[in-house]
């Protein structure tokens, strides 16, 4: 008989092994598997390479004190070199982490790919992912979780996201899509140009003179519209690539309070837009990279978005110059948008007609409808994402934990709506979203148009055993949150916006037998934790077991 078994061919058939799974093909008289691809060699035309040319010389910095620069956009022929150099080589797969296990180590993903792709092209940014890397160590909270090394993909643990309703710079989630460009302010400067009447360049110097230009300090919850994508890849995976898709939890939000100046008034000092301008294009000076193209980190902002003062251009961060992994010296703020159009290290704004055909404005970023996936989608059947929907987050207790209560469980997480609106109410549900508690008005942060609320509350909960406890918002127009990650699910794993849920296995004190049992764990030593360990002693002696059969009904009926 012929065998085809494998060791794990029982995790494959439970789906536990998703990626190794072959497709099924039954279009045709009789099923096909298309079994998953074998990686070729990872092979590397040198001499292809080598008559590109000398890639210090091609790739060298750019501007004095701009370290980890270079400018792609206005110099096509460096972008093809660029091109052939990563053409000419075999790069290993992409890591599989929504259909297998994900790494237990923190770093969780190293960034293998783009970590590549930067050592490949070389000249200034040969040191590019070392140098990110000791900024991240020398800039953030020791025990921040580090959910990809390189581009630096990084949120704090559940405990001190909402540990201060305004974010320390060290707890500050980072999604960086490029390395850190490490920038001298002195050497800096932004060109603005386009479809403006004067275009013209201004140095640190000029943006930050107050004579020329009023100051604004606003109170900013910036979200990442990846928040909460662990929720979508375990259910269902969705588009693959390690930096992309960073498995997110729910501490890709936080919330600063950042100095700054009006875009609108940098552009009126340039005489103001000239038609057909209804967009900015905003250039980061991180490298980009897609598809084997090299470019800067581009995208756009309407101008209606801009003539009502809700986009900023930034230097401070809680009263302190902008950390470098935040943008140092100047970033863009856009006010109740995606994190990704907030753009970093800003150093050109571009005034245009329409939305940018960069790729991260026009083919990343999108949310489609669910039946569209990998075997059917195109960037225009994709909504651009642009201002964060209603979403809330449950940061205490965990997932799968259990909690030793009296009737009541302490909760605590964030709500946040954006374009505006703010949360109003916020409500939890420890029977999966039958019935519903308010959260107390006094356990609420204060109200602000752009950020969002921390709350806490004793939920009350009566059962025992495993529950789930959901959370879900309101904002100020009514808005309020789907109530299933399948509602919420598309292709590109964005805005996990659906109603929180928990599964927590409840332990009720207040009822006396629960308690007098937990007496007997702590007397005899047996383990309480974890949850599935059994008892190391007897739950009822056999006097008492005889007694109860004595005064009830036996288990079986006599004829």
């Amino acid at each position: 008989m012929e065998l085809h078994n494998r060791p794990d061919e029982w995790k494959i058939e439970q789906g536990l092994s998703g990626a190794k799974l072959p497709f099924l093909d039954q279009t045709g008289p009789e099923p096909v598997f298309i079994q998953p691809r074998t990686w070729p060699e990872l092979t590397k035309d040198q001499a292809a390479i080598d008559a590109v040319g000398n890639r210090d010389e091609l790739f060298t910095r750019e501007l004095d004190g701009w370290k980890g620069y270079v400018e792609w956009e206005k110099y096509p022929e460096k972008k093809e070199k660029a091109r052939k150099i990563l053409a000419s080589q075999v790069f290993p797969p992409n890591p599989e982490f929504q259909m297998g296990p994900i790494p237990d180590t923190n770093p969780v993903l190293p960034g293998t790919h783009w970590k590549m792709w930067h050592h490949a092209v070389g000249g200034e940014l040969a040191d590019v992912p070392e140098d990110s890397w000791s900024t991240v160590l020398r800039e953030k909270h020791p025990e921040m979780l580090h959910l990809l090394q390189f581009p630096y993909n990084g949120e704090p643990p559940k405990r001190l996201v909402t540990d201060k309703a305004v974010t320390p710079n060290s707890l500050h989630f980072v999604r960086n899509h490029g390395g850190i460009p490490l920038i001298d302010k002195d050497k800096w400067k932004l060109d603005l140009d386009g479809l403006v009447k004067n275009p013209r360049a201004f140095t640190f110097a000029d943006i930050t003179d107050e004579s020329k230009f009023p100051r604004i300090e606003k109170l900013v919850t910036m979200q990442c519209s990846g928040t909460r994508r662990i929720e979508q890849i375990s259910l269902y995976a969705g588009q693959g690539d390690e930096v992309p898709q960073a498995p997110w939890a729910e501490g890709a939000i936080g919330t600063a309070k950042y100095l700054g100046i009006n875009l609108k008034d940098v552009i009126e000092a340039c005489g103001g837009l000239v038609k057909p301008a209804k967009h900015l294009e905003l250039y980061g000076a991180e490298t980009y990279f897609k598809d084997n193209e090299v470019m800067n980190y581009v995208v756009s902002v309407p101008w209606s978005k801009v003539k009502y003062d809700e986009v900023l251009l930034c230097w401070e961060m809680n009263g302190e110059p902008l950390p470098a992994i935040h943008g140092y010296p100047v970033r863009i703020m856009v006010l109740g948008y995606i994190g990704a159009r907030s753009v970093k290290w800003v150093y050109r704004i571009k005034a245009i007609e329409n939305p940018s055909i960069a790729p991260v404005q026009s083919k990343e970023y999108l949310y489609f409808n669910q039946q569209t996936g990998k075997h059917n989608q195109q960037p225009t059947d994709g909504i651009q994402i642009q201002e964060m929907p209603v979403s809330s987050a449950i940061m205490s207790p965990w997932t799968k934990q259990v909690v030793i209560h009296n009737g009541k469980i302490h909760c605590k997480g964030w709500a946040y709506s954006g374009g505006g609106r703010w949360p109003e109410r916020v409500e939890l549900s420890a029977d999966g979203g039958f019935s519903w508690y308010a959260v107390p008005n006094a356990n609420l942060s204060k109200k602000g148009k752009w950020t969002w609320r921390t709350w806490s509350i004793d939920l009350p909960c009566d059962v025992e055993g495993w529950i789930e406890i959901v959370c879900r918002c309101w904002d100020s127009a009514l808005n309020t949150q789907p109530l299933t990650v399948r509602a919420a699910w598309n292709w590109g794993l964005h805005v996990t916006h659906s109603a929180h849920r928990i599964s927590v296995y409840s332990i009720n004190k207040s009822r006396p037998r629960t308690a007098e049992k937990l007496k007997q764990f702590e007397a005899t030593g047996s383990p309480l934790v974890p949850l599935t360990w059994p008892e190391e002693f007897p739950t009822q002696s056999w006097d008492d077991y005889k007694k109860f059969w004595a005064e009830n009904e036996p288990r079986d009926v006599d004829e």
